[in-house]
């Protein structure tokens, strides 16, 4: 029985894994206008003080663009990230990050 709670554990952090919304990478191509910029429209950096986007892991992705939005990340670039994530829907972040995981390193 001491298995149990760990494979209860599991289980939870499989369901929560595929809980979270999916993001779709075709909309997210529409929705980079901002991004490219600095990531460039194939994730990879226009200049050697922005990181390389493609190929990224999407979670990351998500989880530091809504950190951007919501204050919660500060330092380094976050005078230019947190306007530009201002203004994203969770659903936007989604599908920003499947676009740009989806890419090619």
């Amino acid at each position: 029985m001491k298995w149990f709670p760990l494979a209860a554990l599991g289980a939870a952090c499989l369901f929560s894994l595929t809980a979270q919304a999916a993001g779709d990478a075709a909309a997210g191509e529409t929705k980079i206008a901002a991004c490219a910029a600095c990531h460039g429209t194939d994730g990879k950096a226009t200049g050697p003080i922005y990181p390389n986007l493609a190929g990224q892991n999407a979670p990351y992705l998500e989880g530091a663009l809504k950190a951007y939005r919501d204050g919660q990340r500060s330092g380094g670039m976050s005078a230019i990230m947190a306007p530009q994530a201002a203004a994203l829907s969770d659903q936007d972040i989604a599908d920003i990050a499947a676009y740009y995981s989806s890419l090619t390193p």
